[in-house]
């Protein structure tokens, strides 16, 4: 279970760092755009919020992968329960203020990777 549940945050942090790279560097681009479902124009005048989006999200994969890396195991686990639980807010209210589907991209796997901590 270990395994498992240490798999489940390592997705939850790639996760964040493919989101990260998009929204930092790729938001209008046609992958940005599509990813985003966001007209060029508007992409173009959202860049510089679009970026400060991402430096979030790379927060919190970084605090994900200190959670992986701590080297006591029990205070280790702490630190990945509590930035799963940002993420998890992060993905409910993004379904809530931008489009549903933020919930099961973001809130789903964090909210499976709190379970597998915990049972871990």
């Amino acid at each position: 279970m270990a395994l498992l549940a240490s798999l489940s945050v390592t997705f939850v942090a790639l996760l964040h760092i493919y989101i990260l790279i998009l929204e930092t560097f790729l938001w209008a681009t046609p992958r940005g755009l599509k990813a985003f479902g966001l007209p060029r124009d508007l992409a173009l005048k959202t860049k510089a919020l679009a970026a400060n989006q991402g430096l979030y999200n790379g927060f919190l994969a970084a605090g994900l992968a200190w959670g992986l890396l701590h080297p006591v195991p029990g205070f280790g686990r702490q630190i990945q329960v509590f930035f799963l639980g940002f993420v998890v807010l992060a993905g409910v209210f993004g379904a809530v203020t931008v489009k549903g589907k933020v919930i099961f991209v973001q809130s789903v796997p964090a909210a499976v990777a709190i379970a597998a901590v915990w049972f871990a």
